[in-house]
């Protein structure tokens, strides 16, 4: 007698669509996990290791920062130039506050690189000195990371910080972050994880900072990380960047870094993408919407 199936449930549905659709674009996706609810489901096209989740880590280091904002050891408003009293000001740069730099409003201009870590002595110090254009959009690996310096001044090691305050709780162990020749995290990428070890933070997020009932980050400050974004540009999912979220696509939104690495938030969905696919992660991303939104009711 063949034993009988469970029914699917909603988060496997939406699963197999989206496992189809992944191979019908020919997205280079290594995992997938869906929540919804409760429910769960996942897939692998790879095995099952840590991989650099990129610009994901952003807002990671949002969380950070949200945590000791909630210990009251920082202010958003606190000027960086009074966290980092030592460091050589750009024209303009004396008002960037820390928010500024989470947000990429500082207007202070240094490219990404692929030696972004080592171009510079010190890439905080390169990038304070430089001038503001006034507070606008500009995106920046170096803000990240500065902001990080920052606050490591209040923190301590903001790695050895977040694995005490977040991945510890979360049961995520031996977090290795890639780190800069003066010892401090990479902050806007380098840090390698599994596709279920960001659903987790795919998931506190979506419960506004809660864990298993356990507060982890006051909910205001998860709002933050995507209510009220500042201007970011014209293109459609890019038009909106608030503390590392990225509005959209739809009315979805979502944490994206390099290479297709998605956490894409909707109502009480939140579906995590592990990849290799720069080019396709957009389709992709406007797949993933679409079919929650036949899925998930409105909020």
């Amino acid at each position: 007698m063949t034993p009988r199936q469970p029914p699917a449930t909603r988060a496997s549905a939406v699963r197999d669509r989206l496992v189809a659709i992944a191979e019908a674009q020919r997205f280079t996706a290594h995992g997938l996990h869906v929540r919804i609810g409760d429910d769960t489901a996942a897939h692998r096209w790879t095995p099952d290791v840590r991989e650099d989740v990129h610009s994901i880590a952003k807002g990671i280091c949002v969380l950070a920062a949200g945590i000791a904002v909630d210990d009251g050891l920082i202010r958003l408003d606190e000027p960086v130039a009074a966290l980092l009293p030592d460091h050589e000001l750009g024209e303009g740069t004396a008002e960037v506050t820390l928010e500024h730099l989470l947000t990429m409003t500082s207007g202070i201009d240094l490219p990404w690189s692929e030696t972004l870590m080592t171009d510079w002595p010190d890439l905080a110090r390169e990038f304070l000195r430089r001038p503001s254009r006034g507070w606008v959009f500009q995106y920046s690996n170096a803000s990240t990371y500065t902001a990080m310096t920052a606050l490591a001044a209040r923190v301590g090691d903001v790695g050895d910080y977040l694995a005490a305050r977040l991945f510890t709780p979360l049961g995520i162990a031996d977090v290795t972050w890639s780190r800069c020749p003066h010892g401090r995290i990479e902050a806007g990428g380098g840090l390698p994880l599994r596709t279920a070890e960001v659903a987790k933070l795919g998931q506190l997020i979506r419960d506004r900072g809660s864990w298993q009932g356990r507060p982890l980050v006051s909910p205001t400050w998860i709002d933050r990380m995507h209510q009220d974004g500042v201007v970011a540009g014209e293109n459609p999912g890019y038009d909106r960047y608030a503390l590392a979220g990225w509005r959209g696509p739809g009315r979805a939104w979502r944490l994206h870094g390099a290479h297709g690495q998605l956490v894409l938030f909707l109502d009480d969905a939140v579906v995590t993408v592990t990849a290799h696919d720069h080019a396709g992660a957009d389709a992709f991303a406007a797949a993933v919407v679409a079919v929650l939104e036949e899925n998930v009711p409105a909020a």
